[in-house]
């Protein structure tokens, strides 16, 4: 364009429009005219400024074109034009052409040149299919010869069906060896090959398309057997397969397999199973959808299969795969939530399958009866994590099959996401890995949509249940005293229903060992005899129900009432005319009970089911009741999922939980009653439904249920503390754990404050600067030592620790009681005389002087030793009747400390670590050790006493009395009355957890020195400079430069007292070290030298010395 030249805006003249559309406006006095304006009149001026606009033509610049770009536009005008003459030529061709009667009189080409004698004798010796087929043809129906067109790759075709033919002779050659299985290389051909066939495809397939038609006229239809017969026709197919799928349908056009699957013989595996095991097992759901389920597994490396409780997931699917050949050579491994579940379906599918418990197994977590023989496998979700600690890709398994999915504990999940890596690394290996995730509930979108977990959405198999009608009723209001309700429609079932068994559901086991008591109580058999005492009796069961009213749950936040506003209904409608129903008008307030039923009315067989209930009294549930008896088993949620109770005909569902929900900043656990998820609902109302038509009687009202009820209950990853799990995930070198592909992710912030908790513990590496990724921490050494434990890290700390001084007698105990929970019973369940017995035997057992201040975990120690030692005589179940502990507990704890004791003696040698029955409790010494090696386990759960001078005026000081502060929470804290520390109140403690009810309570306390957190919490403490007075010192023993420091502890800032210390490492730590060797204090023959140094050696650490 070039530069702009001076004043160029001036000599550029420019067009201007001239708007006098203003001028004409002006008003005239001009009577004789109507528009009042003259335009002569050049003197009359406007008020306002005309209005001018230059016109600027907008010069649009053209872009040079480019020879490049130039040659592409002339080629495509070039393609243009020849498309214009090939229609033309195409037209005149047309002209000329032969009419299709001469044309059939013509001769081919491939029939009239020369083909040589060596190329005749080899085709007709060895005959293509075509050629056999039509030759066949025209022996039948005299049709003629069928010609060969003669288009490109007819050559390679014939060549390949000629060595096709040829590897069948070798195969069946006796002298011929090793051509069982044709190498794939043969039919794996170059990229450049590929390409030169497909042109001759696309030049060819009009050819082609005219061969098919002609073939089919002759009766050679290509079928699927001949296409996938061996894998040397992989290069027929990919040419002749073109015209062949057009005849296929729809849904064979659509697949996206570009190689056809090798044909694979079909393993069956006969299992001779008992006829009336055979007849029960045909009357199940899932076994109708047998030849769905085992194509599903065969053709789909993940698959999940819905269905409810009772269809027969759990028992079926292993005995389908084993049927189908997977327990061959390798284990089919089935993963279960609970022990209870592993035990009972292992023992269940063994005798479905007529076979021994050595071919169907179990492994828990403390026993086992897997042997080398075994083909099933039955085990704990934490089972099968630890076995891919140690054998990533589980070659052992063929199979994997993750059951009761829906219940989303955090080991499944786990499980889920690393099985979601492992099996494609096992497909890539040519050494394929089945998954089965099985769910009983409709809740698979968390797997099927997840991208990041699955890169293929897994197919979805449903399962219909085996499920009886079942009637719902709800309540007209939702009332909070649910326990009393819960008697009263037992008893209403009870007194005027037909037989059928009683499932109660409730929240904890206090509430279900107080309805076991009162329904035994009015329904004992003794009953029956005492209809003269019916008086006395109907006074006791009208205050027992007055005192169920007064067991009003604090935690609930349901309201009082609620109006329902749908038609429900509460009387109890039955299946047929015959049945007695409720009087609907019946008034639910009153809390009178008819008495006289319940003396005349049949004996009730009242059993309770809860977790912490012993394993043989659980199982009574599932025996039949007495003759005569009607069956009414009290559970909480445990009778939800995994178990299913015989002869159940009605429920009554409270529609509460007891849930644990934890604070993630804080960590503060709390037991609260919420209402339960409407999946778990419908869980319960379909216990009902097991046997025959049921009925579900709710205590609350369906607008509590649509509106208050969640779809499906928070998963458990996202309810509980994750830093064993971190721990674990790194040590597997998962650094990055929140990229992880959990179904359902924990919150950030909980792996953030486990990631903390674990570097103050040093499980992880410190992170120096903020610069660095806060989910980056590598694992330590001492990280690793921790996670060979099966415990939680702060425990797995505490044994790594109490090697040094051979306390790990001592540690194993009171780590696996402080990883069992609730092996004390609480005091306040039995009446004045136990508990005072209970309370006086525990402050007898914390003893006095550094054993008192071990504290609660001193009780353990004792409890479980005086256990121990009564279970060596035979005495174990009526020393824990005595002393207040639990038997189930004091089993498990001993399961535990065995467990413990194998590990530790196979990771350090020349350690003989035995559980000795007759271990004596700890000495003053050793109790001492204890509470530092309990401090260097819960460093970061340490709690000062609030003084009274610190708590202000305006604060409610009876509220801060006995009161501790912890260092992340602003609320005090308390001990239990049950701790034996309570009354002794030390400044300084350390505790197991906090957990809340109506206060904030400190559980597992013991009291420590502030002398001891520099040395074991150093990341926590506040140091200041060390102080010249007293001045620092050498220690002769430890060879360490020792000062004097002071500072604070925590974020809140607790002033720490002085304290020696080691002198940091530091220039100052270096002259002060200088200074003591030129004293002789270190080197003590230097001493003799001292007086002959031109100045003291206290000069080093002088101001002004360089």
């Amino acid at each position: 364009m070039g530069r702009k030249k001076y004043n160029w805006k001036a000599r550029n003249v420019a067009e201007v429009e001239i708007d006098n559309s203003v001028t004409k406006k002006i008003p005239i006095d001009i009577k004789h005219r109507e528009d009042k304006y003259d335009s002569c009149n050049t003197l009359v001026l406007p008020n306002e400024k005309r209005k001018t606009r230059r016109k600027v033509e907008k010069i649009i610049a053209t872009r040079l074109l480019s020879r490049k770009r130039r040659k592409q536009l002339e080629k495509v005008v070039e393609k243009k034009k020849k498309k214009l003459r090939r229609t033309e030529l195409l037209q005149e061709l047309e002209k000329v052409q032969v009419p299709k009667e001469e044309l059939k009189q013509y001769i081919s080409l491939t029939n009239a040149q020369t083909k040589g004698l060596k190329r005749q004798f080899r085709e007709d010796k060895l005959p293509t299919k075509e050629y056999k087929v039509n030759l066949d043809n025209q022996n039948e129906d005299d049709a003629p010869e069928v010609s060969i067109n003669a288009i490109k790759g007819s050559k390679k075709r014939r060549l390949a069906i000629l060595e096709e033919q040829k590897a069948k002779d070798a195969v069946s050659d006796p002298n011929v060896i090793g051509f069982d299985e044709l190498s794939d290389s043969e039919s794996e051909s170059n990229p450049e090959n590929n390409k030169d066939e497909e042109e001759e495809e696309n030049a060819g397939e009009t050819a082609s398309s005219e061969e098919t038609k002609q073939t089919e006229e002759n009766g050679y239809i290509p079928s699927k057997e001949n296409n996938n017969t061996d894998s040397t026709t992989k290069n027929i197919v990919k040419e002749e397969g073109k015209s062949v799928d057009r005849q296929t349908t729809a849904s064979e056009e659509s697949s996206e397999t570009p190689r056809l699957m090798k044909k694979k013989p079909a393993t069956f595996v006969i299992l001779e199973r008992k006829p009336e095991i055979q007849a029960a097992r045909l009357k199940l759901p899932v076994v109708a959808e047998e030849q769905m389920i085992v194509e599903a597994i065969n053709e789909n490396p993940v698959v999940i299969i819905t269905g409810e409780t009772g269809s027969g997931k759990t028992t079926q699917v292993p005995q389908f795969l084993y049927e189908a050949g997977y327990a061959k050579d390798r284990l089919i491994g089935v993963t279960e939530p609970r022990r209870v579940a592993a035990i009972s379906m292992s023992k269940r599918v063994a005798e479905e399958m007529n076979l021994t418990e050595k071919e169907v197994s179990y492994l828990i977590r403390f026993k086992g009866n897997v042997t080398s023989e075994t083909k099933v496998k039955f085990m704990t979700d934490g089972v099968l994590l630890k076995e891919i600690q140690s054998d990533f890709l589980l070659t052992k398994y063929s199979v994997i099959i993750l059951d009761e999915a829906h219940e989303r504990s955090v080991y499944t999940d786990i499980l889920i996401g690393l099985l979601s890596r492992i099996v494609p690394l096992r497909n890539k290996r040519k050494d394929p890995l089945k998954l089965v995730i099985m769910s009983a509930t409709l809740r698979v979108e968390e797997f099927v949509e997840n991208s990041k977990l699955f890169k293929t959405k897994p197919p979805v198999l449903t399962v219909e249940s085996r499920q009886f009608p079942v009637t719902i009723y709800f309540n007209k209001r939702t009332s909070v005293n649910y326990v009393s309700d819960a008697l009263k429609k037992t008893i209403k079932i009870h007194t005027r229903l037909p037989d059928g068994g009683i499932l109660i559901f409730l929240t904890g086991q206090q509430e279900v060992n107080f309805i076991v008591r009162k329904l035994r109580k009015a329904f004992s058999t003794r009953n029956k005899k005492e209809t003269s005492n019916t008086k006395e009796s109907s006074q006791k069961t009208d205050d027992s129900l007055k005192e169920t009213e007064n067991a009003e749950n604090k935690n609930d936040n349901s309201n009082e009432s609620d109006n329902n506003d749908d038609d429900d209904d509460d009387d109890f409608r039955s299946e047929d005319d015959k049945e007695v129903q409720l009087d609907e008008d019946e008034d639910e307030d009153d809390d009178m009970v008819d008495l006289k039923a319940c003396v005349n009315a049949q004996p009730l067989w009242v059993l309770p089911l809860y977790s912490l209930l012993p394993s043989y009294k659980q199982a009574r549930v599932f025996e039949p009741p007495p003759e005569g008896h009607r069956l009414c088993v009290v559970a909480t949620n445990v009778a939800e999922t995994s178990l299913t109770i015989p002869n159940v005909k009605y429920v009554v569902d409270c529609g509460r939980c007891k849930t644990r929900m934890y604070d993630k900043v804080t960590g503060v656990s709390t037991y609260k009653i919420c209402y339960t998820s409407k999946a778990s609902a419908n869980q319960r109302a379909g216990r009902a439904g097991r046997t025959g038509p049921g009925h579900c009687y709710r205590l609350y009202s369906s607008a509590v249920f649509n509106d208050q009820f969640e779809q499906f209950s928070q998963s458990e990853i996202q309810r509980k503390p994750v830093d064993d799990l971190l721990l674990q995930m790194k040590v597997m070198n998962i650094d990055k754990v929140v990229n992880f592909p959990f179904p359902t992710p924990p919150d950030t912030v909980q792996l953030q404050m486990a990631e903390k908790r674990l570097m103050i513990l040093g499980a992880l590496q410190q992170l120096h600067s903020d610069k660095e990724s806060s989910y980056n921490a590598k694992v330590t050494p001492l990280g690793r030592s921790i996670a060979a434990f099966p415990v939680a890290p702060r425990y797995g700390k505490m044994l790594a620790f109490s090697h040094q001084h051979n306390l790990l007698e001592y540690t194993v105990c009171m780590v696996a009681a402080l990883s069992v929970q609730e092996v004390l019973m609480e005091a306040f369940e039995m009446d004045g005389n136990s508990r005072n017995k209970w309370l006086q035997m525990r402050r007898f057992w914390a003893g006095t002087g550094n054993n008192l201040f071990l504290g609660d975990p001193m009780v353990l120690i004792r409890a479980i030793g005086g256990a121990e030692y009564a279970g060596a005589k035979g005495k174990l179940l009526r020393f824990c009747e005595e002393h207040g502990l639990r038997h189930k507990a004091v089993v498990e704890v001993r399961k535990l400390r065995q467990q413990l004791t194998n590990e530790i003696n196979l990771n350090v040698q020349n350690l003989n670590l035995v559980i000795n029955p007759e271990m004596k409790p700890p000495i003053d010494t050793e109790a001492k050790l204890l509470r530092q090696i309990i401090l260097a386990g819960m460093a970061d759960q340490v709690a000062r006493k609030v003084m009274p001078d610190e708590v202000n005026e305006d604060q409610d000081k009876a509220k801060w009395k006995y009161a501790y502060k912890t260092k992340d929470m602003e609320d005090p804290v308390f001990m239990h009355s049950s701790c034996v520390l309570r009354k002794t109140c030390p400044e300084w403690v350390v505790y197991q957890e906090i957990y809340e009810t109506n206060k904030m309570y400190m559980r597992g306390v013991t009291a420590i020195e502030p002398e001891w957190l520099p040395k074991f919490a150093p990341s926590l403490c506040h140091l200041g400079e060390p102080l010249t007075d007293p001045p620092p010192r050498y220690d002769p023993e430890t060879g360490r430069v020792m000062c004097s420091m002071a500072g604070t502890f925590g974020r809140a800032g607790w002033k720490l007292p002085v304290m020696d210390v080691e002198y940091p490492l530091s220039v100052d730590g270096v002259k002060w070290f200088a200074c003591f060797f030129l004293e002789g204090k270190v080197c003590p023959k230097l001493k003799q030298f001292v007086s002959s140094l031109l100045s003291t050696p206290q000069s080093i650490n002088k101001t002004w010395a360089k």
